[in-house]
């Protein structure tokens, strides 16, 4: 005899029922996950045209400022290097529209320097007041450039006795400061060798000296006229470790003098002022250094066999 089949127990009804619903829920999913998916890619798509459209107008828009930039900057310096020295009063206009607008990418200290020797040659009953100006915008420069600085570096400040300066032999030292930049530290050393009260300048010596703990860097050394002309940005000295150091003039009279030291990165100069290569590469392989990978590194040499 052979067996009547079986009915089908509880778990086949459950699977014949589950059969369809999981095609629905299959469909279901993939259906979800396209229509994700889509917005995932169109809000991406959104995203990329939004940073092409904002890079082409940042573009578009320094295009322009460098273009009006440029044609101002002829114009003043064709007005300025007009063969006239009767018009003080323009020349002294002229230099303040290039300080007020191209203080962070021109280098104006002989521009000041030649415009303050006419005024004082001249017979103008103005002159006292053509100099004030130029040196009013001097130092509203310095001090701005000097702002901007100390955000990103640090600063200090050192008052100079004339009287004392000129009794003392081989210049007047200044107390030394130590200072840490972006986990740099360096200790900073400043000498007073001399005066010139007509041009209100200074003569110092800078002394930077490497920390102890990196041979890889050396001592900086540089001698140089601190005025209210010299700008931080423009006029400052390279150290070894990628730093700028600048001696600003804050402040001259005819008993004393005040000196104004900045340390700042190197990225933070002018405009024109470009990196080192040895600069660049110290940089690129600092950004690598984490990751152990140095591509300016030689190649390893082949394991012995």
């Amino acid at each position: 005899m052979t067996d009547a089949p079986k009915g089908k127990d509880g778990w086949d009804k459950l699977a014949v029922f589950l059969h369809p619903v999981g095609g629905l829920l299959t469909a279901f999913a993939v259906t979800f996950v396209g229509v994700k998916g889509s917005e995932v890619l169109n809000r991406r798509q959104a995203v990329d045209t939004n940073a092409r459209l904002y890079s082409e107008l940042m573009s578009r828009r320094e295009e322009a400022e460098s273009s009006l930039r440029k044609d101002m900057l002829v114009s003043i310096i064709a007005q300025y290097l007009r063969p006239s020295d009767n018009d003080l009063d323009a020349k002294v206009l002229n230099l303040e529209l290039l300080a007020y607008n191209f203080h962070d990418s021109l280098d104006l200290r002989p521009l000041f320097f030649d415009l303050q020797r006419r005024i004082n040659k001249s017979s103008n009953a103005d002159r006292q007041e053509l100099k004030s100006r130029i040196q009013s915008v001097a130092k509203e420069i310095t001090n701005k450039q000097l702002f901007a600085l100390e955000g990103h570096g640090k600063s200090f400040r050192r008052s100079v006795d004339l009287e004392e300066l000129k009794a003392a032999r081989g210049g007047l030292e200044l107390e030394g400061e130590t200072i840490t930049v972006r986990d740099v530290t360096c200790q900073i050393h400043l000498r007073v060798l001399g005066v010139d009260e007509k041009q209100e300048q200074l003569r110092v010596r800078l002394e930077v000296k490497a920390p102890p703990d990196r041979p890889d860097l050396t001592d900086t050394r540089a001698t140089f006229e601190a005025s209210y002309f010299d700008f931080p940005m423009i006029d400052n000295t390279r150290l070894s470790n990628g730093l700028r150091c600048a001696v600003a003039l804050g402040n001259f009279s005819q008993v004393g003098a005040d000196l104004i030291t900045v340390c700042f990165p190197g990225e933070y100069a002018s405009l024109k002022d470009r990196p080192y290569y040895d600069e660049v590469i110290q940089k690129l392989r600092e950004a690598t250094q984490d990751s152990g990978n140095d591509p300016l590194a030689p190649p390893a040499a082949p394991a012995p066999k």
